[in-house]
Formats: C-alpha cells, structure tokens, sequence
C-alpha cells in the first residue's frame, strides 16, 4: 500500500521540475520563482542638497607689492627690516643722488639769470617809453621833432615790451623746472603705499638703487588675508557670494576659522575643472600667514530641491545608468545620472518625480515591463 504512493510523490517532484526548467535563469530571478518574494520598494524622495566637503586652500596677502625707488640713488639709510610692521606713507629708506642736487643748483642759476635779464629789458622799456613820450609832445609843435623820429622811438617802446614779455615766459619756466627737479627729490625718501608687514628686504646702505635695479622691499597687508578656493565644477551652482564658510589650519588644529565669499573668478580651469573662489579672511590677530595651506569646510548646495534614492536602486551596466520605476505593477527602466550623496541617499537626475516608486535592490536581471509583485 506505501509503495504506490510513493510512486505518486516522485512523479509530482519531475512534473514540477520539468516546469521550472521552462525558464532561463534571468526569468526565474526576475519573477522570484526561486526565491518566492517578491520586490522591496523605495520613494523617491525631493529634498534640498545639504551636504559639506573638505577641498585645499592658499592663503594669499590682500595687498602685495615689491617696492622700487622712483629714481636712481645710493642708500642712505634704511629705517625698517623683516617683519617690521609699517603704516601708510611711513618712510622706509632715504636715498641720495649727487646729480639730482647738481640739476637743482643749475636750475636756480638759470632762474636767477632770467630774472636779471628781464629786469634789465624791463629797465629799457620804461626808458625808451619815456623818450616816446617826451617826442610825441614835442611833435605837437610843428618842425620841432620829425614824423620819423616819432616812428622809430614807438617801434623802440614796442620792441622793449616783447622782450620783456619773452623773458617773463623764459623766467616762468624757468621756475617750473626748478620745481620739478625739487619734485624729483622727494622721491629720494622711499615710503609705504599701505599699511602692512616688510617681508622681504633685499637692500643695505651704499647700494645702488632705482627703478630698474631689484626692489628695495616686499610688502604685504596681512591684517586681511585672500583665502582662494578651487571649488569643483559640479558644485559650482552652490556658490552664494556674502556666504561665511568655516575651515582650519594645522598650524591651530584645535581652532575654526571662518571667511566670508567675496570673489568669484566666473571662469573655470580647463585643466583642474575648478573655479578659484575668494574669501575675506580677517587676520587682525596675526595668527594666520600668507602661503598657509588651510582645509575649507565647502557648503555644497543646489539651487533647487534634488531627487534622491537609495544607492543600490541606481543599476549601473556598460550601457546605462537607471533605476526601476514600478509602473502599476510593471518595471520601468529610467535613465537617470548619479550626482551627490547625503544622509545615505544618492542625488539622480531624470525624468522621475517625488514619490515614485522604485525597487530598492535594482538589477539589470530584471528585466523592463516583468510584472512584479511589492514586497
């Protein structure tokens, strides 16, 4: 009586493998008829991009300049050294230069000599106005002064006045050049154009210097600091010009700065696929210095809301990128592209929307328009 039975049950295990075996592999993973489960589901989810990333930066002096003398003299003295701290207009150095004092005197020799000669035309011409004078009320006698005497002598006057109007002009210029060589000297005392820190000097008394010998100084303004950024292509539409961003050096490990985003270069590195940044650091305390490599706590954000899934829905294949959308029951393949990640979501793009249904552990073995069942 077993033995039929038995019979029974081993022809029912073959008739349910032949079954199965109707199936290439893919299907029977697609459909769960090995598992016997169906699909996990997961929404699709809009919400801002609010995430930070570490990215290198330089400090950079807000003001820098290498300091020439405007004329060619020898030092004198130097009244500043490295590290000296120096406001605007304060004096660096002196220098001297014998021949600029050689112009000077030449200069006011010609004035003086101009000067003498326009006195002495000046002399003249009040003479020879008085002559003119005198002929011309003689000549209202008749036969006492001829008409010609009378030309000659206003001739006379009105050559007089041209000279003296000549050597006006001459002493005029004269008097500017004076003042222009004086000029020239003042440039022989060299001066800060801002408030700042000598940070180089490469000059001793007795050297040669003018504006085509090396420079005299390097001066940088270090109260105020450039903190340059190289901010990634991806994450430029996150750039808010006022925004205050944080960061550290190692130098103080333990310590959070912060700058505020001031210039945005609006042009980016074809080789690196960066755009520079610039921030206003305030480095009134000294702590911070110029060539300092700080890391910037970058705010990454979007200018709208993103759409994000979990990591394993995003099937990746040497085709496409996509997820599976459920479509009344129906899988869907959308192209999507892979952005950011945040509070262990991955950012797509595509045509989807908030709320959609997508399967959670998406894979290429299911196929697009197998109906599934949610789990």
């Amino acid at each position: 009586m077993k033995k039929p039975k038995h019979r029974t049950d081993h022809g029912l295990h073959r008739s349910v493998i032949s079954q199965i075996l109707k199936f290439s592999i893919p299907q029977i993973l697609s459909a769960g008829l090995l598992l016997g489960q169906g699909v996990e589901v997961a929404k699709v989810v809009s919400k801002p991009l609010e995430r930070t990333e570490r990215l290198p930066g330089e400090f950079l002096p807000y003001q820098a300049v290498a300091i020439y003398p405007r004329i060619t003299g020898f030092v004198e003295t130097v009244e500043v050294d490295v590290g000296s701290v120096v406001k605007k207009d304060q004096a660096l150095a002196k220098l001297v230069a014998p021949e600029l004092e050689a112009q000077i005197a030449e200069a006011q020799a010609k004035v003086q000599a101009v000067e003498a000669q326009r006195a002495e035309a000046q002399a003249k011409l009040v003479a020879d106005q008085g002559t003119y004078e005198r002929l011309k009320a003689a000549s209202a006698t008749p036969g006492v002064v001829s008409g010609n005497d009378l030309i000659l002598a206003e001739k006379a006057v009105e050559a007089a006045r041209a000279r003296v109007e000549s050597l006006e002009s001459s002493a005029k210029a004269a008097r500017a050049a004076v003042q222009t060589v004086k000029e020239m000297e003042r440039y022989l005392l060299v001066t800060a154009p801002f408030d700042g820190v000598i940070t180089e000097r490469k000059v001793h008394p007795g050297a040669l210097g003018g504006p085509s010998h090396a420079a005299m100084f390097q001066l940088e303004q270090v109260s105020r600091l450039r903190l340059v950024v190289a901010v990634p292509e991806p994450d430029l539409a996150g750039i808010v010009k006022g925004a205050r961003v944080s960061f550290t050096v190692p130098a103080w490990p333990s310590d959070t700065f912060s700058g505020m985003v001031a210039r945005i270069s609006r042009s980016v590195d074809p080789k690196t696929r960066t755009m520079p940044v610039e921030l206003d650091v305030d480095n009134r305390g000294g702590r911070l210095a110029p060539g300092m490599f700080p890391e910037v706590v970058w705010p990454m954000r979007r200018t709208h809301p993103s759409l994000f899934v979990p990591p394993t829905a995003v099937v990746v294949t040497t085709e496409r990128t996509f997820v599976i959308r459920l479509n009344d029951g129906v899988a869907e393949w959308v192209n999507v592209k892979r952005g950011s990640t945040a509070g262990g979501l991955v950012e797509v793009f595509g045509p989807l929307k908030a709320g959609d249904p997508v399967v959670r552990r998406g894979s290429d073995e299911l196929r697009e328009g197998t109906k599934v069942t949610v789990q």
